[in-house]
Formats: structure tokens, sequence, C-alpha cells
């Protein structure tokens, strides 16, 4: 019986962990667009829409090639992967809109930003 219980306590923590994660990237791309020059998000549907697109492709290339978007944790090739993801975003997502080189700023700031604030860790 108990074991039932730490387990449901399990589900709720990684959701729960989920939740702030997302909340966090979508306060770091909001800050990324706005100190990014050639990088807008014309909202906060666009930010949140934005946000989950990023999670996905990032997601997705993580599991498809094992590779981690991740501007400082993957070096080089995370910090081109990562303004790859900025930068095709746009694509899918109506109000977001980045240039090349905004994506490649873009990439920087957010690896900067996501460095400094909190939530990485367990809660």
């Amino acid at each position: 019986m108990s074991n039932n219980y730490s387990m449901s306590r399990t589900d709720t923590f990684s959701f729960a962990h989920f939740v702030v994660r997302f909340i966090i990237a979508a306060i770091v791309l909001g800050i990324t667009a706005f100190f990014t020059p050639g990088f807008t998000i014309a909202g906060i549907v666009p930010l949140i829409i934005g946000s989950v697109v990023i999670a996905l492709l990032d997601f997705l290339i993580l599991k498809i090639s094992g590779v981690n978007a991740n501007a400082f944790g993957r070096g080089f090739t995370g910090f081109i992967l990562s303004a790859v993801i900025i930068y095709v975003t746009q694509f899918f997502v109506a109000g977001y809109n980045v240039s090349l080189w905004g994506a490649l700023i873009g990439a920087l700031v957010y690896g900067v930003v996501d460095a400094v604030i909190p939530g990485k860790g367990t809660l």
C-alpha cells in the first residue's frame, strides 16, 4: 500500500517539476527576446506556444541524435543546435520572429540567462 502512495507522490513530483521548468523556460525565452536584437515575441500567447515548440524540438533532437541543445552544456554543437531551434520555431508560431543573427545571439543570451535563473535542480 505504501508503495502505491510513493509512486503517486513521484508522479506528482515529476509533473510539478515539469510545470516549474516550463514556466522558467518561458521566462527565459521572454528575457532572451527582450535583450536580443532581431528577436521579437508579440505577446504572451506566442511566448507560451514558442516555449512548447522549443521544448518539443529540443526533445526530438535529443531523442534522434542524442545531442542536447544547450548553449553551454554541449559546446559548439549545442550552441548551433540551440540557435537552429530558436530560428526554426518562428515557422511554427505566429508572432514569433527572429533573424539568423538574432537566433545566434539569442542562443547565447538564452544560455546565459538559463544558467543564472534557478530551477534546474530538484524541487
